[in-house]
């Protein structure tokens, strides 16, 4: 019998149409032997759709037309079934769809980053991925590199402001240029695709950069740029006991840092998007033996102390000024899940989307032998009439 996999795309996420490409990449190499795919399309208000079109990547040049020929649904669990419930209330005649496990690829702030994995979990459907301790620390910038670097991995070191330091934004840029100095990045803390970051080089250009983070986050980070930048990213499979990493990469693009633009739109003029996936870039990365192996090293040690689950991409920054190698930032749900770093160490992409889903099929087991709850007699009468004159005691009947 066929596993039912709910693949989830899309989402409430300025990453919203990365995540789409993505989605319907692994819907197409997912093994139709082993596997019955249930494409999950997630809305910008994060409502959920089936049907027929929703798995077909050119359906969704008009989307309003796709929803309009498909079945807004929600999650529900009956009795340790879940089911993809017809929405809303009054279609609940209809029958639902079964599935066994959901398979989320989602990008960005409110759904990669701990809130759709929160959302399963308190359904009680199992999930490939991170969980959402991970999710969460992995998508804020400035709480993973704490984290991390309290475990060895070198960081650079920069500053996380708030809109409330926002409000006094001569304190901010005195305190970059006498901190940090220029160049300097500014990135917001919680998204990913290089939305919102930028490099700025004297204080004109701090306060423009530091305007456009806010625009999509609520705090942003600023660190020192370095001059001579080399970006090598790696990815990791596994999970926090047990690891491997993928071949190295070195992505190119057009200006100091890699844009959106050199990830998801360059490559997709006159070929169709084809997400992370044509991004240009050198594989392998011309890396001496000794420099793969500590990049390699980093990656698996990053992703396990972070509780990572299923496949990461970890993004690596080489001074070339001193060769020193930094983390510079985790995504836990990568652009087409880094499947083009797998295939040149003989892990197709079908193998490694099956490696995922078995992950979290172990993941599942081991919570099982887990004790979550006790049986206690707090809450039966004789209990409750021994704390009558402690604080309880003193508790209003509610209003009605």
């Amino acid at each position: 019998m066929k596993t039912r996999v709910a693949v989830m795309f899309g989402g409430k996420s300025v990453e919203h149409e990365v995540s789409v490409i993505s989605g319907i990449q692994a819907i197409m190499s997912m093994d139709q032997e082993k596997y019955e795919v249930i494409p999950v399309y997630l809305t910008k208000k994060n409502e959920m759709y089936v049907g027929e079109e929703i798995g077909k990547i050119e359906a969704y040049k008009d989307i309003p037309g796709l929803l309009s020929k498909s079945q807004r649904v929600i999650l529900v669990n009956e009795d340790d079934h879940i089911v993809l419930m017809p929405y809303p209330v009054k279609l609940f005649g209809k029958k639902g769809i079964e599935v066994d496990i959901a398979f989320p690829i989602v990008h960005g702030t409110n759904v990669e980053d701990g809130a759709l994995q929160g959302y399963l979990k308190t359904i009680g459907i199992p999930f490939v991925g991170c969980d959402v301790t991970a999710s969460a620390l992995g998508m804020d910038k400035y709480a993973s590199k704490v984290v991390l670097k309290e475990n060895g991995v070198p960081v650079l070191d920069g500053y996380c402001f708030t809109t409330s330091d926002y409000a006094e934004i001569d304190s901010i840029l005195d305190k970059v240029e006498k901190e940090i100095g220029y160049p300097a990045i500014v990135k917001p803390v919680d998204l990913g695709s290089s939305v919102g970051i930028s490099v700025a080089r004297n204080r004109s250009e701090l306060t423009n950069s530091i305007d456009d983070a806010f625009l999509y986050a609520r705090k942003i980070i600023i660190e020192h740029a370095i001059t001579k930048l080399r970006e090598i990213n790696c990815a990791v499979l596994g999970d926090e006991n047990e690891a491997i990493a993928s071949e190295c990469e070195e992505p190119l693009h057009t200006k100091d840092i890699l844009s959106y633009e050199d990830k998801y739109v360059s490559n997709a003029k006159g070929s169709g998007s084809k997400g992370m996936a044509g991004v240009s870039r050198k594989i392998p990365a011309e890396l001496s033996p000794e420099k793969r192996k500590e990049v390699q090293e980093l990656a698996v040690k990053s992703f396990q102390k972070l509780g990572c689950n299923g496949v990461a991409r970890i993004d690596f920054m080489i001074d070339e000024e001193n060769g020193k190698l930094y983390f510079n930032e985790i995504n836990t749900i990568p652009g087409s899940l880094a499947f083009y770093l797998w295939e040149p160490v003989g892990i197709s992409y079908p193998e490694l989307l099956d490696r995922m889903i078995r992950l979290a099929l172990k993941r599942v087991r081991e919570e099982e032998s887990i004790t979550f709850s006790f049986d206690t007699n707090i809450l039966n009468q004789n209990s409750l009439g021994g704390v009558k004159g402690g604080k309880m005691g003193k508790l209003k009947a509610p209003l009605q």
